[in-house]
């Protein structure tokens, strides 16, 4: 093994001497239709029976994608239309703080029931906001009394209610370089993000009980995120510290 892979293991052993179990938990986001990419994808989750959140771009949505069987992955809204509407020199989002609330939740709604009515009790009711990002408070206030049980974004939160009423789980490894050539980030890098939230839980400088997330694209995976994403999940499995989690929203 590594030193990164010796390194995560090892802060895993310390989880294990104090009695704790580390709890990964994985989502998947941009999905929209049918593609060999997203087989894999299923069929990964499948193979090594972890469950897998898949977030699901509403607007977007070809049935077709829906038709084999999912589980254990099941669905979450991203968004509704994945479209930003950002004020120029804004960071990118769909639910900018001008946009009227009510606007916002009609199209969340029309959304939401799509995914529904495609896949009967197959989601959950949880919005995984485009690019990570809500910047209408308005909105997300509103979102408990909309039906809505959850978000999730990225980063350690700050709090187990990003609102009352509306629990948040987020994702805090990405496994792609965005900035470079959109593929995999490497090995270190990648499990570095993981080692750290485990660290900062375990100091106290993050929410222990929040599981770490792993945040995978599948439509732009090259060869080496689907070699990492089975060797991470294969080995971690063999782990008896480790629990791969649906969370609790």
């Amino acid at each position: 093994m590594t030193a990164a892979w010796n390194a995560l293991q090892t802060e895993v052993m310390r989880w294990r001497d104090a009695g704790k179990l580390v709890d990964f938990w994985w989502r998947d986001d941009d999905a929209c239709k049918p593609s060999p990419a997203f087989d894999r994808l299923i069929g990964l989750a499948q193979l090594l029976q972890l469950p897998l959140a898949v977030a699901v771009v509403a607007e977007r949505l070809d049935p077709a994608i829906l038709a084999r069987p999912l589980a254990p992955a099941y669905l979450m809204q991203h968004g509704a239309d994945h479209c930003n509407r950002a004020a120029v020199g804004e960071k990118k989002t769909e639910f900018p703080a001008d946009e009227p609330v009510d606007r916002a939740l009609a199209r969340l709604s029309s959304a939401r029931a799509a995914i529904e009515s495609a896949a009967p009790g197959q989601s959950v009711r949880v919005l995984v906001p485009p690019w990570n990002r809500i910047s209408s408070a308005a909105l997300l206030a509103a979102l408990p009394a909309a039906g809505y049980r959850g978000v999730s974004r990225f980063g350690p939160r700050r709090m187990l209610h990003a609102v009352p009423g509306l629990v948040q789980v987020n994702t805090h490894v990405d496994i792609i370089d965005w900035r470079g050539r959109r593929g995999f980030a490497a090995e270190d890098i990648v499990l570095a993000q993981a080692l750290g939230h485990l660290q900062a839980k375990r100091l106290g400088q993050a929410d222990s009980m929040e599981p770490t997330g792993w945040l995978t694209h599948h439509a732009v995976h090259d060869g080496a995120c689907w070699d990492f994403l089975h060797r991470l999940m294969s080995t971690t499995s063999g782990w008896d510290s480790v629990r791969w989690v649906r969370p609790d929203f």
